[in-house]
């Protein structure tokens, strides 16, 4: 298989990934001789086992040259060379929780994986285990994977317009179970003050009876709160409505993320703000896995190479 060219405006990320994922990636390469052995340096072919270590950019998107997952302890713990994608999670907070990914190299691989030489050997997406064929040990080689042999594109059900403004009541009443999970920990008693969680605004109990609990949201014009990340403004305030507006703009796309409470949509809980359109009044969350849809490229360095049996 071809080595992919990078794209241009990814030169000078993919020339330090050349030097650090070199560094990184050396050591002792263990060779299992194939059953016919020549004097060509082995390489890695359909049916192998290998153990591999990487460094997974992303290729597309507004957060191109961003890190969305790497085995190498030292990228992960490296933010100013190595800025991160937003959905990126760390394997932990140790050296040993950083290691080579056992790759079995072809298709019709068992879900669960399978165990060989005392290394659990799972599948990888098609272009990942199609970049690794023909790559000797101990190089560093890149791996330009498209969405058609990555994750796939995008499902447009995992897609939600919000307003970017949006209101509250001024006065609101709520059960005093629905109270409590709300307001954990406050008190049940009339004239109590407390911090709103989500606003950071001063909340007030106005009156409690045995069913339900009235409160009022004290806030103020102009009064700035981040409960997603990003400003949200009191822009309007009557004395019974409190109007917010998200202070999000068509630059921010692709770069700002959120979460929301309880099952979330399509599985997931956190979204990318994908979209921002201020003459429609409103922004897309998406609930894709940042992934999908997306064209990566990975720094990868094949350490072991296991021929089959």
């Amino acid at each position: 298989m071809a080595e992919p060219k990078p794209p241009r405006m990814l030169a000078l990320v993919l020339a330090i990934l050349v030097i650090v994922a070199g560094a990184v990636g050396a050591g002792v390469l263990y060779y299992e001789n194939h059953k016919y052995q020549t004097s060509a340096p082995l390489t890695v072919q359909i049916g192998d086992n290998v153990t591999v270590n990487y460094i997974g950019i992303f290729g597309s998107s507004p957060q191109v040259g961003r890190v969305f997952d790497t085995s190498y302890y030292s990228v992960a713990t490296n933010n100013l060379t190595w800025p991160k994608a937003i959905g990126y999670t760390g394997r932990g907070p140790s050296p040993s929780n950083y290691t080579p990914l056992p790759v079995a190299v072809g298709p019709n691989v068992p879900s669960g994986g399978y165990t060989f030489k005392n290394w659990t050997f799972g599948s990888v997406v098609t272009g990942f285990w199609k970049g690794l064929i023909g790559l000797p040990g101990n190089q560093t080689r890149y791996i330009t994977v498209p969405p058609s042999q990555g994750y796939g594109l995008a499902n447009q059900s995992c897609f939600v317009s919000q307003p970017l403004s949006y209101s509250l009541p001024v006065t609101a009443a709520l059960s005093v179970s629905a109270f409590s999970a709300l307001f954990p920990g406050v008190s049940h008693l009339a004239g109590t003050e407390f911090t709103d969680p989500t606003y950071r605004w001063t909340d007030y109990i106005v009156s409690v009876n045995a069913t339900s609990i009235v409160y009022s949201n004290l806030a103020t014009l102009g009064w700035s709160a981040s409960p997603q990340g990003w400003p949200v403004v009191v822009t309007n305030l009557t004395t019974t409505t409190i109007t917010l507006t998200n202070q999000l703009s068509a630059t921010n796309a692709g770069l700002v993320g959120g979460s929301i409470s309880g099952s979330g949509v399509c599985g997931s809980t956190s979204f990318i703000v994908s979209q921002v359109n201020l003459a429609t009044g409103t922004y897309v969350e998406d609930f894709n896995e940042d992934v999908v849809g997306q064209t990566l490229i990975f720094a990868v360095v094949v350490e072991q190479i296991f021929p089959p049996s």
